[in-house]
């Protein structure tokens, strides 16, 4: 499909504007509208912006849209149509969306680079120090360090969390005081396995490990970081400034920590189905010994009510803010969004106004959730059928907005967003902070490393397959496909951005 260069998107924006206040004046000649332009202003209809997002859709989707609209036509003279995608099928929907041309206006944008290559995003920076500003003051400054692209330009809203995500893992609190295991004791694949021994001899009834074909980012451990994303592994140190750029599955690291995977899959300690079993949250009351997320400050908390029984977490990670880490949660406007400034306007509220956001991550008080005697949140859960345990609707928290202005939930502490300010406080920020290579000249070789990535990391990365004997052919394809090629590439450009900061740096 014919994608219009980003640089004409502004001025088609504008031709468009101006055609349609023309003939907003002649239809104000014709019909005699003219008078007080307050009075046409409130008369009007409110625009309808298009919303996608990341989630299941809930039962009361619908409710707290309308409710959604009542507040954003009041306060802005806007509307939503608010339309969540399952976890598994978003990405293929939105990637058929854009290269159809399909109307939208803001779309969560969990591969933020590839489609501002492609010219899908507006770019907000004008919009950002104007109608958008008290939004760009609202989020920590570092965000927009991360998310802003090599030719400087911001082209999303990075939901205002914690900092640095950092490599969790968590086992049930039962078992922690059962067996008396000080769970900071256990910081490298290779410590955990006489726990994970134990669990298997002493509690049948859990799963030791739990992975996905998705698997984690174990390197992260050895303080790597992936130059764009998992799918082609160029990884680097990210606190080494001077580190080269490296294929990750070419390190002493990543054997190591293969061969550790691949003995513990043989011990029966992981699930079996790993290769194979689809990137998930957290199953409510299943039982899994050691399972590893990412997530900031007091996250056992929500992981515990994820769960359904009381959870110990430990960061196995350093505190080090990544590309990665603040582009996980990114609003974007689409680049053919007719409606831009409506669009700033809806994403100003939802990072500053407490009212919308509430209502975004919690529901409609009264329905989905009450307020205990300390102002916190409870949800208002089915007592029965199929639901029970769940409430007929929940936002997923990390794609919407600014988090410092929700409410907090019973039994957390009231103090919680305090905690989280000065968690960021204590981050550090990667080397590596900010920069996205440019590889859009190279689409050839990306798709095959992709495929070539997609056929062997899920069961190297889950302990299914022989290490000796895949390992040496995973490596092999990758050189087929162009790995060298693109990561001389990368390096190149990698050098280039330092080169720049350094002399920004000495400039200031």
């Amino acid at each position: 499909m014919l994608r219009i260069p980003q640089r004409w998107m502004g001025l088609r924006r504008c031709l468009w504007r101006l055609s349609a206040a023309g003939l907003i004046l002649m239809l104000g000649g014709c019909l005699g509208l003219g008078g007080s332009s307050n009075k046409s202003i409130s008369s009007r209809e409110n625009v309808n912006l298009i919303y996608y997002t990341i989630g299941e859709p809930d039962k009361d989707l619908k409710k707290v849209n309308e409710q959604i609209n009542e507040i954003l036509s009041r306060k802005a003279g806007i509307t939503i149509t608010y339309i969540k995608i399952g976890w598994q099928e978003y990405q293929n929907r939105l990637n058929t969306m854009v290269s159809a041309g399909t109307p939208f206006d803001i779309a969560f944008a969990p591969e933020y680079t590839t489609y501002i290559q492609r010219g899908s995003w507006l770019r907000l920076d004008d919009e950002l120090s104007t109608i958008g500003k008290e939004t760009f003051d609202a989020v920590d400054p570092t965000f927009w360090e991360g998310v802003r692209m090599n030719d400087g330009g911001i082209y999303g809203i990075p939901t205002n969390k914690e900092l640095a995500t950092r490599e969790q893992w968590m086992y049930p609190k039962a078992l922690v005081d059962k067996y008396r295991i000080d769970v900071t004791k256990y910081n490298t694949l290779e410590s955990l396995e006489p726990l994970l021994q134990m669990i298997q001899t002493r509690e049948p009834s859990y799963q030791p490990m739990e992975l996905n074909k998705d698997s984690h980012n174990f390197f992260a451990m050895e303080g790597y970081e992936y130059m764009t994303d998992k799918r082609l592994p160029l990884m680097a140190l990210s606190r080494n400034p001077d580190a080269p750029i490296v294929n990750i599955f070419e390190t002493a690291e990543a054997r190591k920590v293969l061969e550790t995977l691949r003995n513990y899959y043989q011990a029966g300690y992981i699930n079996e189905d790993a290769a194979l079993r689809e990137n998930q949250g957290l199953k409510r009351g299943e039982r899994v010994f050691w399972k590893a997320a990412g997530g900031g400050p007091l996250s056992e908390s929500s992981w515990s009510k994820d769960r359904g029984y009381a959870v110990v977490a430990h960061a196995v990670t350093p505190m080090t803010v990544t590309t990665e880490s603040v582009r996980g949660g990114i609003m974007a406007v689409n680049a053919d969004t007719r409606h831009p400034a409506e669009c700033i306007q809806f994403l100003n509220l939802l990072n500053t106004d407490p009212e919308v956001r509430n209502l975004f991550n919690y529901g409609i008080e009264g329905v989905h959730y009450s307020l205990d005697a300390k102002g916190q949140v409870v949800p208002i859960v089915s007592q029965s059928g199929a639901d029970e345990g769940l409430s007929a609707y929940s936002g997923v928290q990390y794609t919407q907005g600014n988090w410092f202005i929700l409410k907090t939930m019973a039994g957390e502490p009231a103090d919680k967003w305090e905690q989280f300010r000065q968690s960021n406080a204590q981050a550090v920020k990667s080397g590596l902070l900010g920069f996205t290579p440019d590889l859009s000249n190279m689409p050839i070789q990306r798709e095959n490393i992709a495929m070539v990535w997609e056929k062997y990391y899920p069961g190297l990365m889950t302990g299914s397959l022989d290490v000796d004997v895949q390992l040496p052919k995973f490596n092999a394809e990758l050189k087929q496909a162009g790995m060298d090629e693109v990561r001389d590439e990368v390096q190149r450009q990698f050098d280039e951005w330092r080169l720049e900061r350094k002399r920004q740096t000495m400039g200031k």
